[in-house]
């Protein structure tokens, strides 16, 4: 059997998920990762990885439907088998994510109900369906924003969710801890992604303004946030638990 350490990335085909899912391989750490549809973008991660010298694989998963958890456990047992030779992970890191931009006041119960199902009901089911394959002593590292502790117009059901995926990272840290399992919730703040459009990325008022926003002085790069997740998973980490961590370059302090 493999004695390497592997994580499960969701949402590690682009943007701060692929990044994450490189910097682990950087760590020496095996990786499956999981897409929505961009199938073809997946490989090219696993094949990067591959490159690093380490093992990876992709599979789909729609995160925001908890119907198909169990269908999707059963081919990660198969790829853990197949591909690593192993019984378990190690490293469960709850990444993938869609935004959503509407005031409060024009909010509409489906736009609500689809990011509820993406960041908090899936997580909380993704991650309890995950336990009998987590190994003991392993690590569940949940995303939340910067946006659960600052406002901006247009995120309250987006913010609301991580907010409680802080509270449940807390409860995961506590009730999981018998295992030797610690959860923590690293939280960005704006990254120069494809994320929402390409916002901060592509719109140069909108880069401005977050530049001038943040204590350091420029938008977040996903490097930023990659090597903090990989660090999470090393043994330096181990006595890390039940914390938020904002990675936003102190913005709106």
């Amino acid at each position: 059997m493999s004695t390497s350490k592997i994580a499960l990335v969701t949402g590690g085909s682009r943007g701060l998920g692929k990044n994450m899912a490189l910097n682990l391989a950087q760590k020496g750490i095996d990786v499956i990762l999981t897409y929505h549809s961009q199938q073809a973008e997946a490989e090219a991660v696993v094949a990067e990885i591959k490159g690093h010298g380490r093992q990876a694989a992709a599979l789909p998963l729609d995160a925001g439907n908890s119907s198909s958890f169990d269908a999707f456990f059963v081919q990660v047992q198969a790829t853990l088998r197949d591909t690593f030779q192993a019984e378990r992970f190690h490293f469960l890191i709850n990444n993938a994510g869609t935004s959503l931009h509407a005031n409060f006041a024009d909010t509409t119960e489906a736009q609500f109900d689809e990011v509820m199902n993406v960041h908090l009901k899936g997580p909380f089911f993704l991650t309890q369906k995950a336990l009998p394959l987590l190994e003991d002593g392993g690590r569940i590292i949940n995303i939340s924003s910067g946006l659960a502790r600052f406002s901006y117009n247009g995120s309250s059901a987006y913010a609301a969710m991580k907010g409680a995926i802080e509270v449940l990272t807390r409860y995961q840290a506590k009730e999981l801890g018998a295992r030797g399992i610690a959860a923590n919730v690293v939280a960005p703040g704006a990254i120069a992604t494809d994320f929402s459009g390409g916002m901060v990325r592509d719109n140069p008022q909108v880069n401005a303004q977050v530049a001038g926003a943040t204590a350091l002085g420029r938008v977040g790069q996903p490097d930023d946030i990659g090597p903090l997740v990989a660090f999470l998973c090393t043994d330096e980490a181990r006595w890390i638990n039940a914390q938020r961590i904002e990675a936003s370059g102190g913005m709106n302090v």
